[in-house]
């Protein structure tokens, strides 16, 4: 089914417009304001190119038509060209000013990101959440935005009688992205309240929309049953404001997407950084001119009974204001560089161990059982939290059964499956927390978690450090982790150093059940990124020597926060002040196998379990070498170019002096994945017996 538009009865030709005066002349101001900013940025190019930015200049018409229906209550995801939805919300010249010269007052950043890409938390405003450049990625996140909005609204949980839209603005070459496609299939399977609006000039960069695509969105969207869709000339106002304006109630009353396909001119450069003129004919940009949305506005105008000196008396007005705005914007204050470190985490409540470790009475637990107990205690306490992923919801309840029976408990409104879309699953936790839904999510196994780094990156990891803690992400990404005897390449991989090498995430690495209920809910409350790694061959200790991953279960109130180390294994008081201890720094199995490798020289170990992989308990660490004087990384992971190695240079750097050996490291062998063969999986990984040979060496140093 799709909205049909009636041939234009609106077309600025005909004089048959249902628009009130106001807002055409509201319009016209605010286009000629985005035109004499472009006029004024590129006039001023070398101040204004310092930093690339683009304009707005030939999509006015649908910009503002769309941001003229966005209420406080609304939620909105533009796209880098989007200034005009900036200006028609109500932003001022100066703002985005500030913005466009990285300057501190820049209200979105403080001067940390690019012209066009706001992060908006203001009385009055729509919202406008952190996203990154948004070419196509921002349709998970603004999805994501519209299932939290349909997820509390289910819930009852949605504050007034308001009905938030969500609007998501993608440019047409950013459509062909598998993550647009990932977005919409889940806005069709939900019925999600969100209009993407599609604006088409017919060009990405230098590439022409015939090289690029074999249909165009309009065509596209065919294909996702449930979706409506309309088209509009996007280069007339009247046209599109009509439209948008059904699209939006559209959405309102009947709670389900809309694809709105606008036709624009690109007017403009592609961005300050590659002009039109380098790639781009004559014949083109005169075509493209001829639509100008400037024009054809003015035209409508003076058939609503404007004279044309009440027109021209305001094109003076916008061109003197906007040279003010820029004088302005010119001598403003630049950032300091003494804040360039501040916002890159929100503060977290939990800072302290509470509750009780092994209360009374107490019965031991096994860490799978420990996961699914602290998720049914956070369900059960928060009704704003929700759990998806692939395979979790259902009768199954995870392919390891850490979910088992919350789906059933629950309902299928809170706990559900998701299709094979890693990227959606990471992504759209961005969206769920910006309207205050709070996501746990799972990404079936390790191996599985590409598809949702460019989410992870550019969405998750950035948006409290650029919106400068406007928007921290609420996000608690559970990653069942590492081999257990037989899984090969697929199933059996460790990821850490790569997470890790992600700024502005945190990375959680439980060994036993008490820890794993304690540190789940410590991540469930951050109020950032946290990815929580789960060794699958300790879920059940069923592998041998592991027995000890299962421990007394924690009280309800336990938790502990993230960060803190904790030692597993003291050294004997003797062999410390005899000189004869030594100390392994591991975290997941690494525990284990140094538990079992450390039999052979009772007393002289010590293993200190990390816990959380960042932010590192740097101080415990340091202590622990202290105690010792020798000290050995113990890792899962293929050793080159490992977190392992890395936190051994940093000790090595920081504890020369004290160090009565090298540091040393020890990890699987550097081989591009673990083969199906249990005998070679063992070959690859290390073992207790290898672990008890690193430790004889570095004991007889």
């Amino acid at each position: 089914m799709e909205l049909k538009e009636k041939k234009s009865t609106t077309n600025t030709s005909n004089k048959n417009i249902n628009i009130p005066k106001k807002t055409l002349e509201k319009a016209y101001r605010l286009m000629q304001t985005a035109y004499q900013m472009a006029v004024t940025y590129d006039e001023n190019r070398a101040v204004c190119s310092k930093y690339v930015h683009s304009t707005s200049r030939g999509h006015e018409a649908i910009q503002l038509a769309a941001a003229f229906q966005l209420q406080p209550f609304d939620f909105a995801a533009p796209y880098y060209r989007d200034e005009s939805i900036l200006l028609g919300i109500g932003m001022q010249p100066y703002e985005l000013m500030l913005q466009l010269m990285g300057k501190k007052d820049d209200p979105f950043s403080g001067g940390r990101t690019y012209y066009g890409h706001p992060s908006l938390k203001r009385e009055g405003f729509p919202t406008i959440p952190h996203q990154s450049s948004a070419t196509g990625m921002q349709a998970i996140p603004a999805t994501g935005m519209a299932h939290g909005l349909h997820y509390l609204e289910g819930q009852g949980l949605l504050k007034g009688n308001n009905k938030p839209v969500v609007v998501c603005s993608l440019g047409d070459g950013s459509v062909t992205e598998g993550e647009v496609s990932e977005a919409m299939q889940m806005a069709v399977l939900h019925k999600l309240p969100i209009v993407y609006l599609i604006q088409d000039n017919e060009w990405g960069i230098s590439a022409t929309g015939k090289e690029m695509r074999a249909m165009d969105a309009y065509e596209f969207v065919t294909g996702f049953k449930g979706m409506e869709r309309m088209r509009v000339d996007g280069s007339d106002f009247v046209e599109s404001f009509e439209g948008m304006k059904k699209a939006f109630d559209y959405v309102r009353k009947n709670r389900g997407p809309i694809l709105v396909h606008a036709t624009t001119p690109l007017l403009g450069h592609h961005t300050s950084g590659v002009r039109k003129e380098w790639y781009r004919g004559d014949f083109d940009l005169n075509e493209h001119q001829k639509s100008d949305p400037i024009p054809k506005l003015r035209k409508a105008l003076k058939a609503a009974g404007y004279k044309e000196k009440d027109i021209v008396g305001l094109e003076d007005d916008v061109r003197a204001f906007v040279q003010s705005e820029y004088a302005r914007a010119l001598n403003a204050e630049d950032p300091d560089p003494a804040t360039v470190e501040n916002h890159e985490f929100a503060p977290t409540p939990i800072t302290e161990e509470k509750g009780q470790r092994k209360p009374r009475g107490a019965e031991k637990v096994v860490m799978v059982d420990a996961a699914l107990h602290a998720i049914d205690d956070i369900l059960k306490q928060h009704p704003e939290a929700l759990f998806y992923g692939q395979d979790v919801g259902g009768t199954l309840g995870g392919v390891f059964r850490e979910a088992a029976t919350l789906a059933q408990k629950y309902g299928d409104g809170r706990v559900f499956n998701t299709p094979i879309q890693e990227a959606y699953i990471v992504g759209s936790t961005a969206g769920m927390s910006a309207v205050g839904a709070k996501a746990i999510v799972e990404i079936q196994f390790a191996d599985y978690i590409w598809p949702g780094i460019n989410q992870l990156v550019e969405e998750l990891s950035k948006s409290c450090y650029l919106s400068q803690g406007q928007f921290p992400i609420q996000s608690l990404i559970r990653v069942p982790i590492g081999a257990y005897g037989g899984g090969g390449p697929y199933h059996s991989g460790s990821v850490e150093s790569t997470l890790l090498n992600i700024r502005g995430i945190k990375v959680v690495y439980p060994s036993n059940a008490a820890d794993m209920k304690g540190l789940m809910k410590a991540a469930f409350h951050d109020p950032n990124p946290v990815v929580m790694l789960e060794h699958k061959g300790l879920y059940w200790s069923k592998v041998p020597g592991t027995e000890e991953a299962k421990t007394f279960e924690p009280d309800g109130e336990y938790i502990v926060p993230l960060g803190k180390a904790r030692v597993d294994q003291y050294a004997a008081d003797e062999a410390m002040e005899n000189g004869e201890s030594c100390l392994v720094i591991t975290y997941g199995m690494g525990v284990y196998w140094a538990k079992a490798a450390s039999k052979k020289f009772e007393g002289r170990v010590e293993i200190l379990d990390l816990r959380t992989l960042n932010p590192i308990d740097w101080e415990g660490v340091i202590e622990a070498v202290k105690r010792h004087n020798k000290a050995l990384v113990l890792t899962e992971e293929p050793l080159q170019n490992s977190f392992a190695e890395s936190l051994a240079g940093r000790i090595a750097q920081e504890c020369f002096e004290i160090l009565d050996a090298p540091v040393m490291t020890y990890g699987a062998l550097n081989l591009p994945a673990i083969a199906l063969n249990v005998d070679l999986e063992k070959a690859m990984l290390p073992t207790a017996e290898k672990v008890e040979a690193q430790l004889e060496k570095l004991l007889n140093y």
